[in-house]
Parts: structure tokens; C-alpha cells; sequence
């Protein structure tokens, strides 16, 4: 990809090199105040939020544990919040102090029960890195909806009250966060100041959390003390536990390395949408539009699109703001075929001696988000990727119990948040890959052909 200039130094109409640069200078009170409404000024900002790293984290852990609190101590420390939203928040709590958990739990009967009901979203931003946190709930009852905000992220935060320390809920949630192959869990052992800061309580909740977790598949691990009401280690290093020399949780997740963790090997591009305008302007232009899922593509590159298994080269590849040498996860664009083929949505495009698994029977573990029961010989409809598909349940091998680890093969039937091994027959194809190598891929939901309701989510991995 061709090197983009740094919006900040390059010499650009309306944007004097000298003061652009300068920390704390307001564009309007420098001496070449900059047009901030400018086309090349909006450029320039859009380049900047593009080059910065995304990370996308789920908070989870048992109730009142503080995951709200300290998802709002994030927004209040990082400047991600106005000053009327702060001040409504101020109104709102009920206790001595400002309840920065309000900012997250926006439902009435989250606020009424002072719990996490559904899955809320944050956005905020440091210089160095945006977020996007999910705070998902810690009842038993709404397993599936951590599972939602979990399926996504790059990092999770699994909370533990140090008075309590790990609870059933805390084996759960990692248990989860394992099984959907989170790169990095982060242990925040919150509510330090209620213990008098004790180092042995939080060496002994780390040192279980730790043996537990080397039973699961925890890559990274990180357990970190703090004091989510009052702010300690989560943006500033807190005087209160001078025994502790590891990062800031903030710090933390500015510089956990997750470049590493996209599948940059097995290109796989899930076509979305057919780009044929029929135009003056573009008469001839058909273009195939969607997100990379894993690998890059380059212009003149040979790839292979399924179900149909023909073969071409990539003519051109067409990014939101013109032509670009290569794509990459998880990219947007338009790629252009050197020849006319029959190609629509549904359809994949990747690489001729790397393509995935064409296959219709599905073997997944499911997580099942219904009310009503999911049981052998129910059809069903699968969306993997941008494909959709009906499908039969030919068996339930088991229902696991994510406390135990127990598999009751006896099961005849997944209740509401139950988690267990199925098997599907699907009426097409479908390309798939292994879970624990491509998330993207490797995952599906099953739609409610009556309701078209998400009643499940799925994961490919081996039997086993």
C-alpha cells in the first residue's frame, strides 16, 4: 500500500507545518488558524482516526462486581464523557458519590436493581487507541448476552469482587471468554480499598485465577488491583498498593499487541453486495463488495471463488476513498475480477491452494438464546458470513455444564443460555474453517425461519 503523509506535517493548503503540530494548541488561536471544515482538514482527520488501533473489549465477572463502575471510571478519566452528561449521572445517583455506573446502565429496570441487563456499548479514545467496550451483564440468566459481547473482542475484563474472590461466575465468564477464543483476558481485581489493599488477597486471587485458567486456553493473562469507585490503577498508578509494579489497566490495554492475533495466512473474502451501476460514468464496472474476513489481497493476485471453484486475478481493489494496492482485515472495500464470472452475494473469494472447507455438515458448539428449546430434527436457518442457508438439527451429542466442565450426553434438548455440541445438515454448502483459527469464518448464528429471530450462535471446532 502506497505510504500515507502524516496529516500533521505535510505541507497542505490551509495547514501551516509549524503550528498543526504543536500539543495543546488550539487550531483557532494558533497564528495560521486552520479551516477545520476543509476538505483537506477532514481528510487529514479521517486519516488519523483510521491509522489509530481499534480495540474491542467485553467486560464481564458475577453481580456487583463493578464492571458498570469501572467501564464509567474509564469514561470519566479518559475526557469521554460532557460535562451535562456527568452532571445528569450526579442528579441521578442515589449515595454520597457520583454512581459513574449510570453512564453504562441506561435501562429503568437496570437502575432500579443496580445491575447490567443487556449489553450496553462505549466508544472513548486515548491518544493512542480507540475502544469500543462492551459491558455485558453478570446473571446467569443473560449468559447470552455476554457471549454476544464476547464474540468480537480482542480483550476481555473479568472482574473479581477481592472480598469474595473467584465465585462461580468468574470460572464461567473466563470459561467463555476461553471458548470464545479471546486473545487476552485481563483480571481486574476490583473493590482493593474494602480489603485495607491487602497484598495476600490479591496474590491468592491471582494465584487461583491463574491455576484455573492454565486449564482453559488463555494465551495472555494479566491481573491487575484496583479500585474501580475511586480510580486507583485504572488510569494513575495508585500510592495505595506500592507492592504492586505492573501496568495500569489503562496502560494496559493502550499497549496490548493484537496486530497478531488477525489471521493475516487464509485470505478469505465473503461477498457482501454486487456493484454494477450501469452507468455512463462506469458502464462496464462490476465490483464485489464487502469486509475481509482474514489474509490480504493484492491486485493481480490469483484467487478462487466457491462454490463455483473458478479461478481469475484480482483486476482492482477499490477502498472508500479510491484505488488501493491491497486490502486487509477488517478493511472494507470493492474487488474488481480480471474476468466476467458469476459471482454473488453469499458467494467467497480466496486464494486457489488455501480455500476453506466446503462442507454441509456443521459440527459446533452452540450457544442457545432461546426460550424455546433447540432439539434434534428442528429446522433452522444458519447465516454464516454473508451466506444464509436452511438447515436440520440431526443431533445434540451433548449438553455442556460451563461450571464443571461436565458433558451430559443424556441431553436430550439445549435450554435458554445452554451451551452444547450440535450437529447440523445444511441444504447448500457452506466454507467454513476452524474456529480457533479464524473467528470470522469459523463462527455462525441460527435464525428462526418463523420469527427470524437470533436464537443461537455457533462455533466450528473439532470434535473432541
Amino acid at each position: 500500500m502506497a505510504p500515507v503523509e502524516n496529516p500533521t506535517t505535510a505541507a497542505q493548503p490551509g495547514v501551516h507545518p509549524t503550528t498543526a503540530a504543536q500539543p495543546g494548541v488550539h487550531p483557532t488561536t494558533a497564528a495560521h488558524p486552520i479551516d477545520v471544515h476543509s476538505p483537506v482538514a477532514e481528510h487529514a482527520a479521517e486519516i488519523a482516526t483510521a491509522r489509530k488501533d481499534i480495540l474491542r473489549i467485553a467486560t464481564a465477572g458475577s453481580v456487583d462486581d463493578g464492571k458498570s463502575t469501572l467501564i464509567g471510571r474509564l469514561l470519566y478519566d479518559s475526557k469521554a464523557i460532557f460535562e451535562d452528561q456527568y452532571e445528569a449521572v450526579a442528579r441521578a445517583s442515589k449515595g454520597d458519590y457520583v454512581d459513574l455506573a449510570l453512564l453504562t446502565d441506561g435501562l429503568r429496570a437496570e437502575r432500579e436493581q443496580g445491575i447490567t441487563i443487556d449489553v450496553a456499548y462505549r466508544y472513548f479514545s486515548t491518544p493512542r487507541r480507540t475502544f469500543i467496550l462492551a459491558d455485558t451483564p453478570g446473571h446467569v440468566q443473560y449468559t447470552r448476552n455476554m457471549v454476544t459481547g464476547a464474540s468480537t473482542a480482542d480483550l476481555a475484563i473479568v472482574l473479581v469482587d477481592a472480598r469474595k474472590g473467584m465465585v462461580e461466575q468468574s470460572r464461567r465468564h473466563a470459561f467463555l471468554a476461553s471458548l470464545l477464543r479471546v486473545p487476552h483476558l485481563v483480571v481486574a481485581v476490583n473493590k482493593m480499598d474494602l480489603v485495607d489493599w491487602s497484598e495476600d488477597t490479591y496474590e491468592a486471587i491471582r494465584d487461583e485465577f491463574s491455576a484455573f485458567a492454565a486449564k482453559l486456553s488463555v494465551p495472555d493473562l494479566t491481573v491487575i488491583p484496583i479500585s474501580a469507585l475511586h480510580g486507583d490503577n485504572v488510569v494513575k498508578h495508585s500510592t495505595n498498593t506500592p507492592w504492586y509494579e505492573g501496568p495500569t489497566l489503562i496502560h494496559h490495554l493502550e499497549h496490548v499487541h493484537v496486530a497478531s492475533d488477525r489471521n493475516l495466512t487464509d485470505a478469505r473474502f465473503p461477498v457482501q453486495y454486487v456493484i454494477r451501476p450501469q452507468s455512463d460514468a462506469h458502464h462496464d464496472y462490476r465490483g464485489y463488495a464487502g469486509t475481509v474476513a482474514s489474509g490480504t489481497f493484492r491486485v493481480g493476485d490469483e484467487v478462487q471463488v466457491l462454490p463455483s471453484g473458478l479461478a481469475t486475478t484480482v483486476a482492482a481493489i477499490d477502498g472508500p476513498r479510491g484505488a488501493v494496492d491491497e486490502a486487509f482485515p477488517p478493511m472494507s472495500v470493492t474487488i474488481r475480477l480480471s474476468d466476467d464470472l458469476d459471482v454473488s452475494r453469499g458467494d467467497l473469494i480466496c486464494r486457489p491452494h488455501n480455500a476453506p472447507q466446503v462442507v454441509q455438515d456443521l459440527d459446533a458448539l452452540v450457544c442457545w438464546m432461546s426460550d424455546e428449546p433447540l432439539r434434534p430434527r428442528q429446522r433452522i436457518a444458519v447465516k454464516h458470513t454473508t451466506r444464509t442457508v436452511r438447515a436440520m438439527v440431526k443431533e445434540l451429542a451433548y449438553r455442556l455444564d460451563v461450571n464443571t466442565l461436565h458433558r451430559d450426553r443424556e441431553a436430550t434438548e439445549l435450554g435458554l443460555n445452554d451451551i452444547g455440541r450440535v450437529r447440523l445438515r445444511t441444504t447448500q454448502p457452506l466454507f467454513v474453517d476452524d474456529y480457533g483459527r479464524n473467528r470470522v469464518t469459523g463462527r455462525f448464528i441460527l435464525v428462526d425461519e418463523a420469527t427470524n429471530a437470533t436464537v443461537g450462535a455457533g462455533m466450528l471446532t473439532p470434535a473432541g
